[in-house]
């Protein structure tokens, strides 16, 4: 087996690993394949996260048969999101390219992402066009899901679970994953100013070992997607979201303030109307929602401040290294 190794790779794979024993060497035998057919220099990292069977004794097996092959292993199972930051971590190549370890991915279609990554772009997603999985329960939930992130994120990808996903390195690296977020990393990138596109990747049916993924995962990516719409509009002007929450709690204090009142000149005691404890209950909202607001404010520019984090990203500088007489 050609093997090219160096400090600093061409390509990084990174692939999380959880009870894949079955998989986990015909798997390898894929990816030492692609990579031999690419000819780049590359290192594959796979991030045990917490196995419980003998996925991590696999993966010393296939790391001392192979110098590509880095071996991170966590002390529990920490979850997807955070095993793919892990990998991020670690991952010292110029591309970086996350794919499952389930053998659904199919390694020969890391040569056609970067193919379309030399076309210019900084993110290409793969799309698993016929996907393997039940219709049901699988398929359908996901065309619904990755419709409503597309609208929502602003970037129209046809599959954000797809982890098969090639990155540049400058786009992904100051990327802070929690939660399920690991899904709209495309969306984190569009945001500073990266080119994203999308290619249809072969997906086969799992053979070997049990899926990770039910409904309640469905649910942690809707509360993370709230999350995602909340940064992409008010990330750095909270103020606009609590302060208009607050602004209609106040008219609403207001409108059932002059109803009562109206109500009190007509003869209707302000004892025999709810109008108003409304009024004092949606007053004190208002209040809370213009003082949550104001110190999420402060927590923003003390976030920025004390990091000397700019809020832009530069893509290119020219003619900064001139020099005149």
């Amino acid at each position: 087996m050609s093997q090219k190794v160096t400090e600093n790779p061409e390509l990084s794979l990174f692939l999380p690993v959880l009870d894949e024993e079955e998989n986990l060497r015909p798997m390898h035998a894929k990816i030492a394949a692609a990579l031999d057919a690419l000819g780049k220099t590359a290192e594959v990292i796979y991030v045990d996260d917490g196995s419980t069977d003998k996925s991590l004794a696999i993966l010393r097996e296939i790391a001392a048969g192979d110098d590509r092959v880095r071996v991170i292993s966590l002390r529990r199972n920490y979850g997807q999101t955070a095993a793919m930051s892990a990998g991020i971590d670690a991952a010292k190549g110029d591309i970086l390219i996350p794919m499952d370890a389930d053998l659904q991915n199919d390694p020969a279609d890391i040569s056609r992402l970067l193919d379309k990554l030399n076309e210019g772009y900084d993110v290409v997603s793969g799309w698993r066009k016929n996907r393997q999985d039940k219709l049901i329960s699988r398929k359908i939930p996901s065309q619904i899901a990755n419709k409503i992130i597309s609208w929502i994120g602003g970037v129209p990808l046809h599959d954000y679970g797809c982890s098969l996903k090639a990155y540049r390195r400058d786009v992904i690296q100051d990327v802070k994953l929690y939660g399920e977020m690991h899904r709209f990393i495309p969306i984190y990138a569009s945001w500073a100013g990266a080119r994203v596109a999308e290619i249809p990747v072969d997906h086969h049916a799992r053979t070997m070992g049990k899926s990770k993924y039910g409904i309640s995962r469905t649910i942690k990516v809707v509360f993370d997607l709230m999350t995602i719409k909340f940064m992409a509009e008010y990330h750095t002007k909270p103020i606009y979201v609590f302060g208009t929450f607050g602004m209609i709690a106040f008219l609403l204090s207001m409108i059932a303030g002059v109803w009562a009142i109206v109500l009190k000149f007509y003869g209707t005691s302000f004892i025999l109307t709810p109008l108003p404890v409304i009024t004092v209950v949606m007053l004190a909202i208002s209040m809370q929602f213009f003082l949550m607001g104001l110190l999420a404010e402060l927590l923003v520019r003390t976030y920025h401040e004390s990091q000397n984090k700019a809020i832009y990203a530069v893509r290119e500088k020219i003619g900064f290294n001139v020099t005149t007489d």
